[in-house]
């Protein structure tokens, strides 16, 4: 299987349905992976796969960002939700 480390400036939108399935109502300190890069590092990150990859994507403010923003946009309401006035 292989391993991908995708930073949020490489983020495609397959990669962020795949995080908004996983975590719809976003991730936890639980979910969060740290692990040490080969400049020694700190990086956290959050898993999701793929059949044949896994992605590490890395923690940021942007990608948070993105990921209710993202899933913001795929609510849709229904008209009998609303009262009439």
């Amino acid at each position: 299987m292989k391993r991908v480390i995708v930073n949020y400036s490489k983020l495609t939108a397959d990669i962020l349905d795949l995080l908004i399935e996983k975590y719809p109502d976003g991730y936890d300190y639980t979910d969060i992976i740290k692990f040490q890069n080969s400049k020694s590092e700190t990086i956290s990150a959050v898993e999701v796969r793929t059949e044949d990859t896994i992605f590490l994507v890395k923690i940021s403010n942007e990608l948070e960002k993105a990921m209710e923003d993202y899933s913001d946009e795929d609510v849709f309401f229904d008209e009998s939700d609303f009262d009439d006035f």
